[in-house]
């Protein structure tokens, strides 16, 4: 594709969902585009390892919000489904506990429903009911004015949802945590445990997270979908839809400098090579920015979360292995026998819980109830944001392995290796996303105006954007992804702004019918 002389350039800095989705938004609109990512391969977080010949996913596993990704294709002209196969997954998750006992959720509300009266009572399960009714309120209420806002403000909700002061406010449940709000709904204690789980997709804490992050339940209950090929699969698409329109996409260009005078002018690269540029996305941690790893003038454009808020981090391993014991699901949370112990030591004691709660991802059953050879597994536990401090030495994740290992068995379940997993720690989170010190979520949500001050895309230095799950909306592929979209709009409108001439588009490409139409989905 020839791009016209009057072209502005737009240097996106990163290659995860944020920043792929702004190329696909700034090329669309008739921008120069150039997407800098300094790893081996687009996608951040989302990624594989490969264990025994075989690629396994080692970030996000699943897709929800799937109209995010709708939306971004039919704005361009394209289909989604023509580029990358989504399959629905019936059931949720399965859930175990050290007592012997497992639960499942479903996407069908009524048979999750069933399945809690069975496991624990008809009580708890008229209990989930209200918490799905719940749930559902909060996200319909945020949705508009938060979610799919450019720069939501708390005055902008209010006024969207005709709120009548405090009364009104209390229904999106900012004032208690998510904890709170599930005790008021579950009375048996494992319960309790599952829906606090939720807190962890952001990187927070239950017991200090404001209960509306209990939206998230209701998102994976409203659909969740495993993309054949794995979530980079989806990844390789959005890239692909990039390059159509015409962005450039390098791969090992780490950009070591924004360079500025009254307003961005250029970036370095490790290499030596100077890329001028008309307007920068940074779709990394606002940290790098902040710390002064891109440059002084980068540094004070921002405001970057301090460390004491970062959001948690992971260790995990990726292997090839035989399992015996219950049948694994796709999804599978195995549980700890003290929440609020494990809680303490990765938030208060910045330490690895001596007992986790253990997420294992069985891609392989997705097709197949019980694979007949080894198969392929994703085993992850939660830990503190502090990689590169070197608190985390061999001793300590050997330690972490024997705990989570024992977590699985005293669930009822064997895991037996055919070769070394793969593992990945803090440490290495920290060295893949510099300046997050392995946090994988942004900052942790502790309250409602936390959401509320997260930074959006525009910053003080003209020319500087910012996107990615350290900004507005938040952590999650689809978040990182709209985060990417309001960045791109509103570039593209200081652009024009200046004197460019670009292709009118709906602000992030939300307000469209094909967007609207497939959040109710």
């Amino acid at each position: 594709m020839v791009v016209a002389k009057q072209s502005p350039r737009v240097v996106v800095v990163g290659g995860g969902a944020g920043g792929l989705a702004a190329a696909v938004d700034c090329a669309r609109r008739g921008a120069a585009v150039v997407v800098l990512e300094r790893g081996a391969a687009v996608g951040g977080k989302v990624r594989q390892e490969w264990v025994g010949g075989q690629p396994i996913d080692a970030g996000p596993t699943v897709l929800t919000m799937r109209w995010v990704f709708e939306a971004l294709f039919a704005d361009a002209d394209d289909a989604l489904g023509e580029h990358v196969q989504l399959q629905p997954l019936p059931l949720l998750a399965r859930h175990a506990w050290q007592d012997g006992e497992r639960l499942d959720l479903y996407a069908d509300r009524e048979a999750s429903a069933a399945a809690i009266a069975r496991f624990a009572s008809g009580a708890d399960a008229s209990g989930y009911l209200a918490f799905c009714r719940h749930t559902e309120a909060i996200y319909q209420k945020v949705q508009d004015p938060f979610i799919r806002a450019v720069r939501p403000t708390l005055a902008g909700m209010v006024g969207s949802l005709g709120l009548r002061g405090l009364p009104g406010a209390l229904g999106i449940d900012f004032h208690r945590t998510m904890w709170k709000a599930i005790c008021d709904y579950f009375q048996d204690p494992r319960l309790r445990q599952l829906f606090a789980r939720y807190a962890t997709y952001y990187g927070s804490n239950p017991f200090e997270a404001p209960a509306t992050l209990n939206l998230i339940a209701h998102v994976e209950q409203a659909g969740v979908w495993a993309p054949v090929g794995g979530m980079t699969a989806l990844i390789q698409a959005v890239a692909g839809l990039a390059r159509r329109l015409g962005a450039e996409i390098r791969q090992e260009a780490a950009v070591t400098a924004i360079e500025a005078d009254s307003r961005v002018r250029a970036v370095r690269l490790a290499s030596g090579e100077r890329i001028a540029a008309d307007a920068v996305i940074f779709a990394g941690d606002l940290a790098a920015l902040s710390g002064g790893l891109l440059g002084a003038a980068a540094a004070r454009a921002v405001k970057g979360p301090p460390r004491s808020r970062r959001s948690l981090s992971a260790v995990t391993w990726c292997l090839r292995g035989t399992t015996e014991g219950w049948p694994l699901a796709y999804h599978n949370v195995l549980f700890s026998r003290d929440y609020a112990a494990e809680f303490t030591a990765l938030f208060a004691r910045g330490a690895l819980p001596h007992e986790p709660t253990v997420y294992v991802c069985a891609p392989d059953r997705l097709g197949d109830p019980r694979p007949e050879v080894a198969e392929r597994l994703f085993v992850l536990v939660n830990a503190p944001p502090r990689g590169g401090e070197g608190w985390l030495t061999a001793r300590e994740i050997e330690a972490c392995e024997r705990a989570t290992w024992g977590v699985i068995e005293r669930c009822g379940l064997s895991m037996a290796p055919t070769e070394p997993p793969r593992v990945t720690t803090p440490d290495e989170f920290a060295a893949r996303f510099p300046g997050s010190g392995g946090g994988l979520y942004g900052t942790a949500t502790r309250g409602l105006l936390d959401a509320m001050v997260r930074p959006t895309a525009a910053t003080k230095l003209p020319g500087l954007y910012v996107a990615g799950g350290s900004v507005h909306p938040g952590a999650g592929v689809p978040m990182a992804t709209l985060s990417g979209r309001y960045a791109a709009t509103t570039a593209c409108a200081g652009l024009a702004s200046t004197g460019w001439s670009l292709r009118a588009a709906t602000a992030g490409g939300t307000s469209t019918r094909s967007a609207t139409t497939a959040a109710t989905d």
